[in-house]
């Protein structure tokens, strides 16, 4: 998890981790300095410490976004929306996005239904969308 500052992140606040490391969580609340060799050796780290968070991820999208980089910024939200969403799920999306996949639109848009709706998933399923009306203007798929 990453703590909000009182203040919007610009590009002076990359690296997160060096500008501001006290700001930067794990998961289960560790902070930075607390994931050491020492402590991964005396058992207090576990792979929840080191996995990402929404919380950093939109930290970076803030950050990218003040640079002027939107398409990233924007794949750092959708990226926040799956942290918590099955691997195998994920994996399973990403294969329905590769053209030829999938036997029409209709499959991309109830998957996005379903990530919206179970997972909260708001941006990544209108990506799907987005992705299902190209793929048929484009003749990748049937209506």
């Amino acid at each position: 998890m990453t703590t909000r500052p009182t203040r919007p992140l610009t590009r002076a606040d990359f690296p997160l981790a060096e500008t501001a490391p006290e700001k930067v969580r794990g998961a289960r609340g560790k902070p930075l300095d607390a994931l050491t060799l020492d402590a991964v050796m005396a058992g207090e780290v576990t792979i929840e410490d080191l996995r990402i968070t929404p919380q950093a991820l939109l930290a970076q999208a803030e950050i990218a976004r003040d640079a002027g980089r939107a398409a990233l910024a924007a794949n750092f939200e959708r990226a926040a929306e799956l942290v918590h969403v099955p691997q195998d799920l994920i994996m399973e999306t990403y294969e329905m996005l590769r053209p030829g996949r999938v036997k029409d639109s209709a499959t991309l848009r109830a998957r996005a239904a379903m990530l919206r709706h179970d997972h909260g998933a708001e941006k990544l399923a209108e990506f799907l969308e987005t992705a299902a009306i190209h793929y048929q203007r484009r003749g990748l798929m049937p209506g």
